[in-house]
């Protein structure tokens, strides 16, 4: 059923229960943004997902994009959000909460399962509310909607390191875990000649002796297969599940070292390799993300997740596609040197970024310049906003942290711009009461 409504409009007052409103500071920035977002269009957008009359009603809509907000505001996972919930009355209030709670309002588990029914187009729901919000809180001029730029950076999923070694025995241990669950007995599962193998490896390659280090790698292959060849003799109708990792490790065990659409991780094996050509790293296992911020204030407009590690002028049309969702169609985009041939024949103005002035207006010079203003941003997102290390599941985990991260970001300083808004006008009043004295 269609989630329950929030109760703090209720009129009934509760005498031992201490009341929000009474403990809370009502110049906060939370207090201020809880009354601009519109909640009940985040009701009517995100009811859509449930069924009318069919199961238990859902958990709260504004207690759970709340939720989110928050946990990508202060960088946190579920269950610390969910556990920061109940010692803050502001984190309650924002919730929709009437009284102050004691207990933890839903299982962190429950918070997956949102994420998972949303999507990628509730994700953008939510990063286009937080652009309505400041506009509303004037926060966000329309004018700086007219000028974006566009960016790619990669968002590294949450994997150790690969290697050879590394792959070849942790795929031998998943699929000696999923024989053991199935019931089939292995002639041999290589559990401990695999761990002194591993360990050994390490040691050669730390001291550099690559002959030794191969062979030991050899041999942490040859273990992986005997158990691929033993589950598929004992096994020859396998499940889904279990024929699925037989084939991403039959994939580690044969790929060579320069092969295409390497599998570098056994749990999520859709990440890829992507050089950028930085000097502190020169390898980033993940996926490209396309970034788009307006180019006064630094709102972010959107942030797409792309798959495949396509060329940066190859995702400039998805990217101003989704800034008109979200925002509105803007009037300049700006992009750097990595987009010359992009392609893009739209309404737009497309300008890509030279290291010499030549021909171009001073006014236009000064935007192209500050096409550079995003990469803070960027770090912004990486350090703060739970870019840097992807944990959620997935391509859908991709697509939606890049969005959500891009969210926290504006909702972090909507917060901040509520709260000197106030200390604006309150110091205005003291001087125009000053002034009259």
């Amino acid at each position: 059923m269609k989630p329950k409504k929030s109760k703090q409009k209720s009129r009934q007052r509760d005498l031992f229960r201490p009341e929000l409103t009474k403990m809370i500071d009502p110049g906060h920035g939370l207090v201020k943004l809880a009354r601009a977002v519109n909640w009940d269009r985040m009701d009517e957008v995100f009811g859509k997902t449930f069924s009318p009359d069919q199961g238990r009603p859902g958990i709260s809509t504004r207690l759970m994009v709340s939720l989110h907000y928050l946990k990508y505001t202060h960088n946190l996972s579920d269950d610390d959000v969910v556990s920061a919930w109940v010692e803050n009355p502001y984190w309650q209030y924002l919730s929709g909460m009437k009284y102050f709670e004691h207990e933890l309002p839903i299982h962190p588990s429950s918070m997956t399962r949102w994420r998972k029914r949303v999507g990628e187009a509730g994700a953008e729901e939510l990063l286009k509310e937080t652009i309505e919000a400041g506009l509303r809180l004037k926060a966000v001029k329309a004018y700086q909607l007219k000028r974006v730029n566009i960016d790619t950076t990669v968002q590294e999923k949450n994997i150790r390191f690969p290697t050879d070694a590394r792959s070849y025995d942790r795929a031998r241990q998943r699929l000696v875990k999923a024989a053991k669950l199935r019931d089939i007995a292995l002639r041999q599962n290589y559990n401990r000649l695999s761990k002194q193998m591993l360990a050994q490896q390490s040691r050669y390659a730390h001291a550099k002796q690559m002959k030794r280090a191969r062979r030991c790698t050899k041999k942490l292959q040859t273990f992986l297969g005997r158990v691929i060849r033993d589950i598929e003799r004992k096994c020859p109708n396998p499940d889904s599940e279990l024929q699925s990792l037989l084939t991403i490790a039959t994939r580690i065990r044969n790929q060579q070292q320069k092969d295409q659409n390497k599998i570098y991780s056994v749990h999520e094996p859709a990440v890829e390799c992507i050089s950028k050509g930085k000097a502190h790293k020169r390898y980033e296992f993940g996926c490209k993300v396309s970034v788009a911020a307006t180019s006064r204030g630094g709102w972010f407009v959107g942030a797409k997740a792309l798959h495949g590690n396509p060329y940066d002028g190859h995702t400039l049309k998805d990217a101003i596609k989704q800034v008109e969702r979200i925002a509105r169609r803007p009037e300049h985009v700006f992009v750097d040197m990595g987009y010359r041939g992009h392609g893009y024949t739209g309404a737009v103005d497309v300008h890509v970024d030279k290291r010499r002035r030549g021909r171009t207006a001073k006014s236009l010079w000064r935007w192209m310049k500050r096409r550079a203003a995003v990469e803070p941003g960027i770090g912004h997102l990486k350090r703060e906003h739970r870019m840097d290390r992807n944990c959620l599941k997935g391509t859908l985990g991709d697509r939606i942290n890049a969005i959500l991260s891009a969210a926290g970001m504006n909702f972090h300083k909507l917060v901040l711009l509520a709260e000197d808004l106030l200390r604006q006008i309150f110091f205005g009043l003291q001087i125009y009461q000053r002034a009259w004295a």
